[in-house]
């Protein structure tokens, strides 16, 4: 199953899945996806389902209701005030409330989807200001706001239909054969019979599938010789509605005791094409047509077999051709040949950025038109924008950056023009969105087409820190684990990922921290880090580390800076001893902040590490790495970090807050045959003469009792 498969069954977006070896459905903003993971579904969770007043869940959406002394509109959603004063005084008791609510209903029934589908040629939906005509894929909707009308056909200058389309000739007793890809396919299901399906492997000798651009000198003359009416011939005879292509390649040995073996190669063809009702007539029924489609595409097929048997197949995606090559194309000695979709940037392969698409005609990443967008790296064509007509920027990245997008303040059925703005009492801060976020509690708003929470006439507004209750009018100070950085907001945010806050009322996502702490860490290196880093971490948390080393090594550690709060009681400590118990031998403790670095040795072959934080002050904390190193080495390295002139120098003391010097030293240590990973110059480059020359000296000195 792919998207181009009609059947993928997604309601909104589909998407391809190849590790799933399948297709994943993705829904529009304001929707999510349902338990059947195909389905999209409005719920109470997105800006109250729509509901003004209160939202309830069920199985066919949102169901909204209102408050005391509301009605719920024939709208579904909006509330209206029942005026009870003037239910009571003598001057309206000619006339019921009753009785005006069914003469409104009545009226509004007359412009819903129930009666005559709205008017709307295709599809009806009711809103708040009406009813809303959409038309499906292939069609537009016309000024008039309730017609539909094929959006693509086959025009007398012999512009193509936005379909696959496979073409094979013969010329001179050969054949050639060409399947072209508009990028802007459209697969249109609107046919009630079952569409003819042809599948066939073609076996390709001695040889793999390469897929290059075509070259176009050598093949003018015939392509248009063969493709009479351009490259995308306006004919209906050779449309299909979906094509699948799949080349796979083994080793097969030949027989002999001696002989090689050779590659085998098969090209999968996988072709449908669609009959329509209008295409029957008196003379032929459709059970007729259905023959006539059939024959006219195993017709195709047999040619498409040859074609591949004598390397003239191919294909045209995106207005550039590609031929199916068994040998790849030659390159220059010391350049590497690129995948389709990338470029030769400084000798090497680059895949095409985003906004861009790869060219085959001009051979270079080209950005995308307005209109059209590319969300992923080294396409062959950018996607079209949804509801659109050439409209948007170029070099789109995203759909969220397509022309077209509702502005802030307004909605729609897909989030596209034609756009409503939001009606008074509701507000969107967002473009391209579905619906308009109620004020709640009866509140309106100064004007329509609001664009935030701000412009409903609240009581009060509410300070960073707290969100606007609309049901009780006040301000509520946000709960753990959420924040809110900005005045006069109906909610606050949750934190990001697995973090949460150390208190209510956080003002800023800088208050979400990390938990996360501990473990048992590796063999030869690693690092020790306080929750959060480079964050402050957070208050109440006890983090214990063990480093068990293997057989004969010993542990060497790195502190180069850190950061704990200065309290004289000591409040968060980073202990390292031999074990839990606090009668074991220690290593280092500190409750202080120390910006100087330093280097030691563990007293015991394991070590056991704690750090703890009281409810107090918070900082940055600190990042410790370390390493195992073979026993045997003991004596140097203690030599080298108990000499004080490796800390005398500033360029040392870098050296050593240095993440990727650190590691380059502790790969050595962990593994001395890494040594002859770096020359000479590459030691120069990365360490001071100072810092080698301590160094060398002191290798000297141990290794001088082997000599």
């Amino acid at each position: 199953m792919n998207c181009m498969n009609k059947d993928h069954g997604c309601a909104h977006i589909c998407r391809e899945a190849p590790g799933k070896g399948g297709v994943s459905c993705e829904c529009r903003p304001g929707f999510e996806l349902n338990k059947n993971q195909k389905d999209c579904i409005l719920t109470c969770n997105y800006g109250n389902g729509g509901c003004q007043h209160t939202c309830d869940d069920t199985d066919t959406g949102p169901v909204c209701g209102c408050h005391q002394k509301y009605a719920l509109h024939s709208d579904s959603k909006t509330c209206i005030e029942k005026d009870e004063a003037a239910i009571e005084s003598s001057e309206f008791n000619a006339t019921s409330v009753a009785d005006v609510d069914k003469r409104v209903k009545r009226r509004l029934l007359m412009e819903t989807c129930a009666v005559n589908n709205g008017g709307c040629d295709r599809t009806c939906k009711d809103t708040a200001t009406g009813v809303r005509c959409s038309c499906p894929v292939g069609f537009t909707l016309q000024p008039d706001g309730k017609t539909c009308k094929e959006a693509v056909k086959c025009l007398p200058n012999g512009k193509p239909v936005p379909r696959a389309q496979l073409t094979c000739t013969k010329s001179g007793g050969a054949e050639v054969c060409s399947l072209s890809c508009p990028s802007n396919a459209l697969f249109l299901a609107d046919t009630l019979t079952a569409p003819i399906k042809q599948k066939a492997r073609f076996k390709i000798k001695d040889a793999k599938c390469h897929l290059r651009p075509r070259n176009k000198e050598k093949h003018r003359d015939s392509s248009r010789q063969n493709l009479q009416g351009g490259q995308f011939p306006c004919t209906d005879d050779c449309q299909v509605t979906f094509v699948n292509l799949k080349c796979d390649s083994s080793k097969k040995r030949r027989r002999g005791r001696k002989s090689t073996s050779k590659e085998v190669s098969h090209i999968t063809a996988e072709f449908e094409m669609e009959m329509r009702e209008e295409e029957a007539s008196d003379s032929c029924n459709m059970e007729c047509v259905r023959e006539r489609v059939k024959q006219k595409l195993q017709s195709a097929m047999r040619t498409l077999r040859k074609s591949i048997n004598k390397q003239q197949f191919y294909i045209q995606f995106s207005g550039t051709e590609y031929e199916v090559a068994q040998k790849p194309s030659k390159v220059l000695e010391g350049t590497e040949l690129c995948s389709t979709g990338q470029v030769l940037r400084e000798g090497k392969c680059v895949s095409c950025g985003l906004g861009t698409f790869y060219s085959g005609e001009q051979e270079q990443c080209v950005q995308c038109l307005p209109g059209t967008y590319q969300d992923t790296l080294g396409q062959l064509s950018c996607e079209p924008c949804p509801g659109i007509e050439g409209q948007g920027i170029a070099g789109a990245k995203n759909v969220s950056q397509c022309g077209g997008q509702c502005p802030a303040g307004h909605f729609s059925p897909d989030g596209f023009r034609p756009c409503l703005s939001c009606p008074l009492g509701s507000y969107q801060p967002e473009p391209g969105r579905v619906l308009c976020f109620p004020c709640g509690g009866g509140i309106l708003t100064k004007f329509e087409a609001s664009t935030a929470f701000r412009d409903c006439e609240a009581k009060v507004h509410c300070a960073p820190g707290h969100y606007y209750n609309s049901s009780t009018h006040r301000c509520i100070r946000c709960t753990g684990g959420t924040y809110q950085n900005d005045f006069g907001q109906n909610y606050c945010i949750t934190c990001p990922g697995n973090t949460t806050t150390d208190f209510d009322g956080a003002t800023n996502v800088s208050h979400c921290k990390n938990q996360v702490c501990g473990g048992e860490l590796g063999d030869y290196t690693g690092f020790i880090e306080s929750p959060n880093y480079p964050g402050d971490y957070p208050s109440n948390v006890d983090c214990v580390w063990t480093i068990n080393p293997p057989h004969k090594r010993r542990i060497l550690i790195v502190v180069p800076e850190i950061f704990l709060p200065i309290e004289d009681e000591c409040g968060d400590v980073l202990v390292m001893r031999k074990s839990a118990l606090p009668t074991s031998i220690t290593t280092y403790e500190t409750c202080q902040t120390y910006e100087r670095p330093i280097a030691f040795t563990s007293r015991s072959r394991k070590l056991w590490i704690q750090f703890k934080s009281n409810e107090g002050n918070s900082a940055k904390g600190f990042q410790v790495p370390y390493v195992t190193y073979d026993e045997d080495y003991q004596q140097l390295i203690e030599d080298i970090v108990r000499d004080g002139r490796l800390y005398a120098s500033e360029n040392h003391q870098e050296i050593l807050k240095d993440k990727k010097l650190i590691k380059a030293l502790f790969d050595v240590l962990a593994h001395p045959q890494n040594y002859f990973r770096y020359t000479a110059q590459e030691s120069k480059e990365m360490f001071p003469r100072s810092f080698i020359k301590l160094l060398r000296s002191k290798v000297t000195r141990f290794l001088r009792p082997y000599k």
